[in-house]
């Protein structure tokens, strides 16, 4: 299976304006969770909500065309698909004659959900939604709803994943919270850019000692993983730590090469949150 330092990341490479689907790169997802004790079945429900900003196409007459694309990878895909690589492969449509959006849409639901579920012997899904250029202002811009946690004044000297950051009062009746942070920020585990997102915690159970929990936000600084593998470490060390009986992560990133990536993981099945993006995105 593709690894990482294989990948186009950190690395100059042409750019393909005809089609040309092998630039997808798909890498397991398996190494990362075995790191946070997962095996066998997972303890999560969710999924990566991507949008790509940067989509066009010739229609059969020479003219270009684009649109806004919404991807939702389910995580039990056995694979994500590595973002430059999927920048690179949306390029490749650029001087591509396509018959329609529609014949887009289906190119790409195909290749992605070959990409991501590729190993797994699975014929599975992709969810592929193409918003066109009439409907670009019906594209919603809204801040994470919950409790923001960015208001406590709190003294932060680890920038390393700390999970005994993580407190919860055990001996209080439980409780029902949703909070929110903008000060999430990870470095890509490749090339150690900056990846900057906001993220949204929803629980129940044991309340969660808020300003621990700013803390450990805060201790992702300096750690390089993808944004996938981010919000699973935050959803397991919250899970074990806190113990709530109900729980879901939610972030999203800032985009870099045309493309935010959202990753939601929820210890229930729940609907999707709507793909809207925040002010920063």
């Amino acid at each position: 299976m593709n690894s990482p330092e294989q990948s186009q990341l950190g690395k100059v490479v042409p750019f393909a304006d005809r089609y040309d689907p092998e630039l997808l790169y798909p890498m397991a997802r398996a190494p990362k969770r075995q790191e946070l004790g997962l095996a066998g079945a997972l303890p999560f429900f969710g999924a990566d909500l991507w949008t790509a900003f940067e989509l066009s196409w010739l229609n059969p007459r020479g003219k270009p065309q684009l649109a806004i694309a919404h991807f939702t990878v389910p995580c039990e895909t056995p694979n994500i698909i590595e973002s430059k690589s999927l920048k690179l492969y949306l390029g490749s449509f650029s001087n591509t004659v396509f018959a329609s959006a529609d014949a887009v849409r289906e190119r790409l639901r195909i290749d992605l959900a070959k990409a991501a579920w590729r190993g797994s012997g699975d014929a599975g899904s992709v969810g592929v939604k193409l918003v066109l250029p009439e409907l670009f202002d019906r594209e919603p811009v809204h801040e994470l709803d919950g409790l923001n946690l960015d208001r406590l004044d709190v003294e932060c000297t680890e920038y390393s994943p700390n999970p005994e950051l993580l407190r919860a009062d055990f001996d209080e009746p439980p409780v029902q919270e949703v909070l929110t942070s903008n000060l999430l920020k990870s470095n890509c585990l490749v090339t150690g850019q900056p990846d900057w997102g906001s993220i949204q915690i929803r629980y129940a159970g044991p309340q969660v000692e808020q300003g621990g929990l700013l803390q450990y936000l805060v201790s992702f600084r300096n750690h390089n993983e993808f944004h996938e593998q981010c919000v699973e470490r935050i959803f397991m060390d919250l899970w074990r730590r806190c113990k709530p009986t109900r729980l879901a992560v939610y972030a999203r990133y800032t985009r870099r090469g045309g493309l935010d990536i959202n990753p939601l993981r929820t210890s229930h099945p729940m609907a999707l949150p709507a793909n809207a993006r925040t002010a920063r995105q």
